[in-house]
């Protein structure tokens, strides 16, 4: 009984062994001097086509320009966070816990 136990932990010693020792990757094949891998060059040049286009600066002509863009933006803004305070106000389900807490007091 001792003997295949010992035999079993041996074998099972020996797989684990084979395990940790194979290789986990394998790299690919080098490649030649001349070949040249156009795929990457393509994937770079793609990557930096929007970089190589002109655009302009987007300068405000004058601070009065600027100011009533700024104008704009904050009534947006203040529209945009009005209406969403009414819509929390306005809320049925907020009254209606609302209207079941008076009713529990």
């Amino acid at each position: 009984m001792a003997r295949s136990s010992n035999a079993v932990l041996a074998v099972a010693v020996l797989v684990a062994v084979a395990f940790v020792t194979a290789p986990s990757f394998v790299a690919p094949p080098l490649a030649r001097a001349g070949d040249l891998d156009f795929r990457a060059a393509a994937l770079g040049a793609a990557g930096l086509a929007p970089l190589a286009v002109e655009q302009p600066a987007m300068a405000y002509d004058s601070v009065v320009a600027m100011l009533q863009s700024w104008l704009v933006g904050g009534t947006v803004l203040t529209v945009i966070f009005a209406a969403a305070i009414i819509a929390a106000a306005a809320n049925p389900l907020t009254k209606r816990r609302q209207e079941v807490q008076n009713m529990m007091k």
